[in-house]
């Protein structure tokens, strides 16, 4: 169920009155519970499956750590059951062609078969069919569950925050269930922790007016970065990156700008949508993006780039691998391992983990350098910001090709083939520019204009007609679903 459609809207006519009606009674909790089921079944009601074990298992285990010594058998619990989730249906066949490409190279005779297929599929079908029903549930190899890496990190930082003591108990399962299935954030995030949005679920939510400006503003914002300016710079990309051999450096290089623009619009809009939605509710979702591409340095792009993520990788990666606290040597190696992690997250592809490296070295080459002097107040604020932006920009080649082939096709194209005119898309080099534009005044001192009231009239009266007169498309799917 996408935002941006009819079904969604359809959906959030049924549950908001009723929401509003049974928020201060016992029945708020079950109620959005329902709701965020329906809301996540609506694409496959096997998905239902995966999410409510893992919550069961993650609120068992911490249950039980409450009422033992031995706390750590039951962390290692929840931690092998999340990773095993999310490694079976999103790495499974990814580890399985790797190994039977090596058996290939060795001349080995034996296969692996495909365990999502093998198993879960053939196994469901088989009990449907003894139930005596026609449904049959598509193969498990196409069927990576929407939203797995977000609701498995989210359920697995709460067993850990508990075992660090950085929490309290949550004795309610439908209260946890809920933190684990909220609909707004469900399939892409921001990744919640439970010290955040836990206590919010306690007690009836307060809607101010203000909440319902701020909801209805940003849900229209993450609307149109969505609608106008995701979709319509997908219309470039696609093409470019679907044949990249037939484009020559200007088209290649173009769609590769956009593309860095299309993926910053498409998943900060969803984030939009959701902590506008959520806002309307009575919740506040944390800031998941802030100007990412005003960074003037990795470590800083980083820090606004799906902070939810990067925090948490941080948190629950970087910083028990060492962090920093073991000299620049095993800080450098501790930041290419999170990094590479973070790449395999996104995909169970080599251009994932090649967009990881990337960055990872990038990180290790520029660290030092950006906590100098020299950096910080010689270098003009506009040249870090250009640099950042191009090594991120030729990063996410990495990050969109369809193959690591394809990557290295591009990236040879970019910087070596000849020159040629395509057709220049204006309207979308207008409309970053404009978003650009907008971004440098929200960091500058003139900040407090955007804030103004008739200023934020203008800007959504604005963003509505464009989207009524211009958008044609409204059916894409959110990039960062399939993560």
């Amino acid at each position: 169920m996408l935002f941006h459609t009819w079904v969604f809207l359809a959906f959030f006519l049924v549950f908001y009155p009723v929401y509003l009606a049974v928020k201060a009674t016992p029945l708020r909790l079950p109620w959005l519970l329902a709701a965020s089921y329906v809301f996540y079944g609506w694409w496959n009601p096997v998905y239902l499956l995966l999410i409510v074990w893992s919550t069961g298992v993650d609120y068992l285990a911490v249950l039980a750590m409450a009422r033992t010594p031995w706390k750590k058998p039951w962390l290692t619990l929840s931690i092998l059951n999340n990773l095993g989730l999310l490694g079976f249906f999103k790495y499974g066949g990814f580890l399985v062609e790797n190994l039977n490409a090596l058996a290939e190279r060795f001349d080995l005779p034996y296969a692996l078969a495909d365990p999502n297929v093998c198993f879960l599929s053939n196994g469901l079908n088989e009990a449907l069919a003894w139930l005596g029903t026609s449904y049959q549930v598509a193969d498990f190899a196409y069927l990576l569950p929407v939203g797995i890496s977000f609701y498995v990190f989210q359920s697995m930082s709460y067993s850990i925050d508990y075992y660090r003591g950085q929490v309290q108990l949550e004795r309610s399962f439908i209260r946890y269930a809920t933190f684990v299935s909220l609909f707004p954030q469900l399939v892409a995030g921001p990744i919640e922790r439970a010290s955040h949005l836990l206590p919010q679920l306690h007690g009836t939510p307060r809607i101010s007016r203000e909440d319902l400006a701020d909801g209805l503003s940003l849900f229209v914002v993450g609307l149109f970065k969505k609608v106008a300016m995701a979709d319509y710079l997908a219309m470039y990309v696609d093409p470019v990156y679907a044949a990249p051999q037939n484009h020559a450096a200007p088209a290649v290089l173009l769609a590769t700008f956009a593309f860095a623009w299309q993926i910053y619009f498409d998943f900060s809009g969803y984030t939009d949508m959701a902590r506008g939605i959520a806002r309307l509710m009575g919740f506040r979702l944390m800031l998941n993006f802030e100007n990412p591409y005003l960074a003037t340095g990795l470590g800083d792009f980083w820090r606004r780039w799906h902070i939810s993520l990067s925090t948490w990788f941080r948190d629950y990666v970087y910083i028990p691998l060492g962090g920093n606290r073991h000299g620049h040597a095993r800080t450098h190696v501790n930041m290419v391992l999170t990094m590479l992690v973070s790449g395999l997250w996104h995909g169970a592809m080599w251009t994932f983990v090649l967009w990881g490296a990337v960055h990872a070295a990038g990180r290790v080459l520029t660290r030092e350098l950006e906590r100098t002097a020299f950096y910080r107040d010689r270098v003009p604020v506009l040249a870090k910001q250009t640099l950042t932006f191009l090594v991120v920009t030729l990063a996410w080649v990495f990050f969109r090709a369809q193959s690591t082939s394809d990557a290295w096709l591009i990236l040879g194209r970019i910087f070596s083939s000849g020159l040629a005119d395509p057709a220049f898309p204006l309207l979308m080099a207008g409309l970053v520019l404009a978003i650009w534009l907008y971004q440098y005044v929200y960091e500058s001192r003139f900040r407090r204009l955007l804030s103004a009231g008739p200023v934020r009239i203008a800007l959504v009266v604005a963003m509505l007609l464009y989207m009524a007169t211009v958008v044609t498309s409204g059916n894409q799917e959110f990039i960062y679903f399939r993560f």
